[in-house]
């Protein structure tokens, strides 16, 4: 299920988003994000198995920092991720859809397939909790293997060709800086990070000590094997400019010129089974963590006039409504762009918390989370970098939504008396 999780519709957008930063080298850039995202996990190894819990992201930080504006924040930021993963992954079914009909970027449909993908997942979760596990466990296997197939079956249509693969590395430098391929480590980072939803499984697996640490590195694994041969593959069928002219359907556009419409159309249906249960799964995600927040009394909570008193349902409203505004008025590369600055922001403070107050107590090496750090910072400055240059507005409103993050989440904790927590 942490492959599951881990392995979604974030393949079917970030390829290309990923290969118009970092051009011909996008595949390289898979293999450094997944370097990257090794040391990451390090870090929430060690604290998972020091610690196994439900608390995920929440017990690391209340861990390193108590009750406080940090780890009010940092979760938030870490929701919002997960909220903006949302949006991103809804408007990538929408994408996917409209190539069954022979449709492009179309404005109007993109946006109102998305809504509608949020709001059955939203249903769902109203109606049936109990059935998302299973529904997770068959929609992994089946997407997973689906997009396996397609891989394997491109690379060996394309002849493992690459477009002239002997002058592939030169050609490949060609026009890409330093900081643009950066700048595509750190979305394709964003293909990575689901891995730190594992560690909510702590309360719930056998012998959590050791196996939550394992899930995470198995997961790892296969999610690089997988995301390694999907890059081959588009590589071999597209060359760089038509990749980044279908950006955000590329894995559909690498399947035609070897299986036509009938490789699209396989294509699409696996990007339909791995976003409609991947937005299944992280709607319902997303609400018990912030259940979790309001319980550590972190957040607040208003009804809103919303009948029952069940919390964690009143948030699934809540997250399926921003969601659906994001889906609707941002494009799918300022959706990844905020992701990944929240995301790598969260982080840090993981990292550093970790570092400061806790690594003797997990036995974890202090170069190992020094190096963390230098990798997550180096990937975000350049990241930003090339953001400044190309969408300065994308900085703007991440520098406003982290600041109204921690200015609220400090005027908040500043009102409202600590209470102790015994079970996260």
């Amino acid at each position: 299920m942490g492959a599951g999780v881990m392995i979604g519709a974030g393949i079917f957008a970030l390829t290309g988003q990923v290969a118009e930063l970092a051009g011909a080298l996008f595949p390289l850039a898979f293999v450094v994000a997944a370097v990257i995202s090794g040391f990451a996990a390090y870090t929430y190894i060690k604290m998972s198995n020091a610690y196994p819990s439900a608390g995920g992201i929440a017990m690391v930080l209340s861990k390193a920092y108590g009750r406080s504006t940090i780890t009010g924040g940092c979760s938030l930021l870490m929701a919002f991720s997960m909220i903006i993963s949302e949006s991103l992954v809804a408007r990538t079914f929408g994408t996917y859809t409209l190539q069954l009909f022979n449709v492009g970027g179309d404005r109007l449909l993109i946006p109102a397939l998305a809504v509608g993908l949020i709001v059955a997942a939203f249903l769902i979760n109203i109606a049936v909790n109990l059935v998302i596990g299973g529904v997770s466990k068959i929609a992994a296997a089946l997407k997973i293997g689906g997009i396996a197939i397609f891989a394997i079956a491109a690379l060996w249509a394309s002849g493992l060709n690459s477009h002239d693969a002997a002058s592939a590395p030169a050609a490949a430098s060609n026009g890409v800086t330093a900081s643009g391929f950066l700048a595509g480590v750190a979305l394709a980072i964003l293909a990575y990070k689901s891995f730190t939803t594992i560690t909510n499984s702590g309360s719930e697996v056998v012998n959590p000590h050791k196996n939550v640490g394992r899930a995470i590195l198995i997961s790892l694994a296969v999610c690089f094997v997988v995301y390694m041969l999907v890059a081959l593959a588009v590589s071999a069928s597209l060359n760089i400019d038509q990749i980044i002219a279908a950006k955000n359907y590329s894995l559909a556009e690498a399947a035609r010129p070897a299986f036509g419409n009938l490789g699209v159309r396989f294509t699409v249906l696996i990007a339909v089974i791995a976003t409609g249960s991947g937005l299944l799964a992280s709607i319902f995600a997303v609400s018990r963590m912030l259940a979790m927040l309001t319980e550590m009394r972190l957040i607040p909570h208003r009804h809103f006039g919303l009948p029952g008193e069940n919390i964690q349902k009143h948030l699934l409203v809540y997250t399926a409504a921003i969601a659906s505004l994001l889906a609707v008025f941002f494009d799918l590369s300022r959706i990844a762009s905020l992701g990944a600055i929240f995301y790598l922001v969260m982080d840090i403070a993981i990292h550093w918390g970790v570092f400061r107050h806790l690594r003797r107590q997990i036995g974890a090496h202090a170069g190992v989370l020094i190096a963390a750090m230098i990798l997550d910072a180096l990937v975000l400055g350049a990241f930003l970098l090339v953001k400044s240059q190309t969408d300065p507005a994308i900085i703007v409103m991440a520098v406003v939504g982290i600041s109204a993050i921690f200015g609220l989440e400090k005027v908040y904790l500043g009102r409202t008396p600590e209470t102790p927590v015994t079970d996260i």
